[in-house]
């Protein structure tokens, strides 16, 4: 960093002026194997899940065992290199690029870079910045390297991002208790079709899950694309903190790491989910997986959920059973 700075400053360029700043470890020529997705892996934040990312890039070069090699690179808006040496050590890896970019202007200076890579990875941090810095070209160039097969991954705002419909934080974060007694609360805002990837059609995510107590407000977020007229079938995965869901090319979702994760489904209109009166949504259906439990997406199950009702902005049972 302290030979980063002084580059800086030779060129008359203050550290603080410098808007995109690049971390590359490994080597910094392009590889370009045979790619075997797209595959997702969606972290809760917390603890970083070694296993799913090793994961991601397995299933991204189709092997656990082989000398292909993929380029990876991690886009965040703030922080620094902290997941170089993480990835880098993994098998597999060629190269990791973390490309720090804080504004949205110079967001094209990487748009090569990320449509280069294999593998797309976004940092926790802040989903509204996300969605504005890494929008129009670099989520582009992300969409152009899932479409050739590759794999796209994020923890906590990086999970967020990756949803059809997008609980994106600009208006600050909402607790369970204000969403579910008021569903148009002025935070619970939506990007939609930031990403919109086939298997996660339909899709809320939420992070972070039991340790913030977010089941209620996944079940806001999702009566809200209902009675807002987005779909007739909305579908929440949320992970814990240190808890990943690796989805396989087929769309089959495995629960990685040490925390559970959760599919919460509703099929149904809701009673009540009107601006300033608490929401009354019966018939959640809800699926709460292990570590090393599988969720097919593509063809998801009719059975093992339990059901959980909210009548008056207040839940029926413990839905984190």
């Amino acid at each position: 960093m302290i030979a980063l700075t002084a580059a800086l400053l030779v060129f008359g360029i203050s550290p603080a002026q410098a808007q995109v700043t690049r971390y590359l470890t490994g080597n910094g020529a392009d590889v370009d194997p045979l790619l075997s997705g797209p595959v997702f892996d969606l972290g809760g934040g917390g603890a970083d899940v070694a296993s799913a990312f090793q994961a991601l890039i397995d299933g991204t070069r189709g092997c656990t065992d082989c000398d292909a090699t993929v380029d990876v690179v991690v886009l965040r808006t703030s922080g620094a290199d902290g997941y170089n040496d993480f990835v880098a050590a993994m098998a597999g890896v060629d190269s990791v690029e973390t490309l720090v970019v804080t504004r949205a202007g110079d967001a094209s200076k990487v748009v090569d870079t990320v449509r280069d890579a294999e593998v797309v990875f976004f940092a926790g941090g802040d989903q509204c910045t996300y969605t504005t810095v890494f929008g129009g070209a670099v989520r582009d160039a992300v969409k152009s390297v899932v479409a050739r097969g590759g794999g796209v991954g994020g923890t906590s705002a990086g999970m967020a991002i990756q949803a059809h419909y997008a609980y994106d934080g600009c208006v600050g974060s909402v607790a369970s208790a204000a969403a579910l007694a008021n569903p148009y609360d002025s935070s619970v805002t939506f990007t939609t079709d930031h990403f919109h990837w086939p298997v996660l059609s339909g899709v809320v995510t939420d992070t972070h899950f039991v340790a913030r107590d977010r089941m209620g407000r996944l079940m806001v977020f999702l009566s809200r694309q209902l009675a807002d007229g987005r779909t007739d079938l909305a579908i929440g995965l949320a992970a814990d903190e240190a808890s990943s869901l690796f989805i396989d090319r087929n769309g089959r979702a495995t629960v990685m790491g040490t925390g559970d994760s959760y599919v919460v489904v509703a099929d149904g209109p809701p009673e009540v989910c009107q601006p300033r009166k608490p929401l009354t949504h019966r018939g959640f259906k809800v699926w709460r997986l292990s570590p090393g439990d599988t969720f097919d997406l593509s063809d998801r199950p009719t059975e093992g959920f339990h059901s959980i009702d909210v009548v008056n902005g207040v839940l029926s049972a413990d839905p984190y059973r």
